[in-house]
């Protein structure tokens, strides 16, 4: 009796063994697995027809980027403390030891960067490539690390534009959720928008120069509530209802003595949880003509809904300056529930083809089109 209770134990520790491989992977013909670089993932990328996409330069954790006239690719980070620059397919670091320098902007030959709480000037950077080094621009804006990483971008009025982003999930605290704007030289900080929780990405209109960008909507209201925001922002002083309504129509349960009617709509409502960050207006002339002044928009992908939704480049057609239209434009980074990469922001460069950077897998990829 002992020894057959025995053999059976036996038998039991090695199918569950075995149970734990093949979830693991360890038979490896069996089952689905997510891709790996031997693997080739650029197979898993599916775009339109005619579209193609390529490894353009790899960057640990690219982030955000800024692409000077003479064609040479400035790259933030947020996980690590180096700016980079891509020339003539060589990276180069140009500057380390800073804290979550997403932000890059070019202004007259000077490259800005945005810490947390600081604007960085670096002057002249083309030319000190090797030995770059950096004036501070402004350094009072919050310490606070959640949501306090920065997309920057000069607007057509000369004025760099910088997102102070909610230190929170919802909460309402003086000076923060808002779009600011300062002169280069760092002089007559003011508030251009309000309402604001997490903005990464922003834009102006080729045609109108009126500013439009992607809002991250709170989390834990379920699932498939709220919706990510695309905004459009023609004027200074509009409100766009954080941390009092969300996605134009939903109220903030803990957050309740200002209706949704007193705020501002979305331009357009995105997916749930898809972490809009970078957008930039189609502005070449390489993509077919149903993409010209069109909005590309990175989705970097949830992080807490339990199907996992993202992780993929959109596109927003306009008509007569409205969206009448949302759509995957470029997806497969997220195969099944787990992801490869995860795009962050995109860049037109001169020829028309676009960019897209990915902090996961540390890539800026190239898309082309050739009929």
């Amino acid at each position: 009796m002992k020894k057959r209770y025995l053999v059976l134990l036996l038998f039991t520790a090695i199918a569950v063994l075995a149970y734990h491989f093949f979830l693991s992977g360890f038979f490896a013909g069996y089952g689905p697995r997510p891709p790996t670089v031997s693997d080739d993932p650029l197979q898993t990328i599916s775009l339109p027809e005619g579209f193609s996409l390529e490894v353009y330069a790899a960057v640990p954790n690219a982030r955000s980027m800024a692409l000077s006239d003479f064609g040479v690719l400035f790259v933030g980070t947020r996980d690590s403390d180096r700016v980079s620059a891509v020339v003539d397919d060589e990276v180069k670091v140009v500057a380390s030891g800073l804290n979550m320098p997403n932000g890059v902007a070019l202004w007259n030959g000077s490259l800005y960067v945005a810490e947390v709480s600081r604007i960085l000037r670096f002057e002249d950077i083309e030319e000190h490539l090797e030995n770059a080094s950096y004036t501070v621009v402004r350094d009072d804006f919050p310490a606070e690390t959640l949501h306090g990483w920065k997309f920057i971008q000069f607007g057509p009025d000369g004025k760099l534009y910088v997102p102070i982003g909610a230190p929170c999930n919802v909460c309402l605290e003086e000076g923060y959720a808002t779009i600011m704007r300062l002169n280069p030289d760092g002089t007559d900080l003011e508030e251009y928008a309000a309402g604001v929780r997490n903005t990464v990405g922003f834009d102006w209109h080729p045609a109108t120069n009126e500013l439009w960008f992607t809002d991250n909507g709170r989390d834990w209201l379920g699932d498939d509530r709220p919706p990510d925001e695309l905004n459009h922002a023609p004027d200074k002083g509009l409100h766009f209802g954080f941390p009092y309504c969300h996605g134009g129509t939903i109220q903030d349960p803990e957050f309740t003595d200002r209706g949704c009617a007193e705020f501002e709509q979305p331009a357009l409502r995105l997916g749930p949880h898809v972490a809009a960050l970078g957008m930039q207006f189609y502005t070449g002339d390489m993509f077919p003509e149903y993409y010209r002044g069109g909005i590309f928009i990175a989705e970097h992908g949830s992080w807490n809904r339990r199907d996992p939704i993202g992780y993929r480049v959109t596109f927003v057609k306009l008509e007569d300056g409205l969206p009448v239209s949302y759509e995957v434009f470029a997806e497969g980074w997220l195969q099944g529930t787990l992801s490869w990469g995860r795009p962050v922001d995109v860049e037109v460069m001169e020829d028309g083809s676009l960019l897209i950077s990915d902090d996961k897998a540390g890539k800026i990829y190239r898309v082309i089109y050739s009929e």
